[in-house]
């Protein structure tokens, strides 16, 4: 075991931040297809029954109609893939995105206890998961994703001000008077 974990050490998965450029990259490709597929009547109208068991989403076919619902979570869903990409940049504009990937998915996984059909009622309802569970349970992982990014970039951030501040202030710190 020695031997691997030593040849692990010395490759690639070593190279600093590669897991959060990695992990950044699946979540903009996530945002990207997700957005893209929002778009489309048959997306929508399969998402509406869990769209409306929703606690933090139940509102929107019946305010904004289900285009309506389409057009705002396939907008919200690019932008926050867009803020995400641009986060390699620019680590402001990353928090924007992780923020809003991060409630993005706590409204998502809210429904996961409300959601009609999500437990197999043929093998003892819960915590049998059925496909819409399953599809759901994803979304837990995705928000912890969002909240790691939001706490490496938000890191970054003020690392990137201690930084600033630094060269600001020379070797001389401020005196109080």
């Amino acid at each position: 075991m020695n031997y691997i974990i030593n040849i692990l050490s010395r490759s690639v998965l070593m190279t600093r931040d590669l897991d959060y450029h990695l992990i950044r990259a699946a979540m903009v490709i996530i945002f990207a297809w997700f957005g893209y597929d929002k778009w489309f009547d048959v997306e929508i109208t399969g998402l509406l029954p869990l769209i409306t068991h929703g606690p933090l989403i139940f509102w929107m076919p019946a305010v904004l109609g289900v285009g309506g619902t389409s057009i705002l979570l396939g907008t919200a869903e690019w932008t926050f893939g867009s803020l995400l990409f641009l986060g390699y940049w620019n680590k402001k504009l990353g928090v924007l995105g992780a923020l809003g990937s991060t409630f993005s998915f706590i409204a998502t996984f809210s429904i996961f206890p409300f959601a009609p059909g999500a437990w197999e009622h043929a093998a003892g309802g819960f915590p049998a998961m059925t496909i819409v569970s399953a599809f759901l349970l994803k979304d837990l992982v995705l928000l912890v994703v969002s909240v790691y990014l939001l706490k490496q970039d938000v890191a970054r951030v003020m690392e990137a001000r201690g930084s600033a501040a630094q060269r600001d202030v020379g070797p001389f710190r401020k005196l109080k008077v």
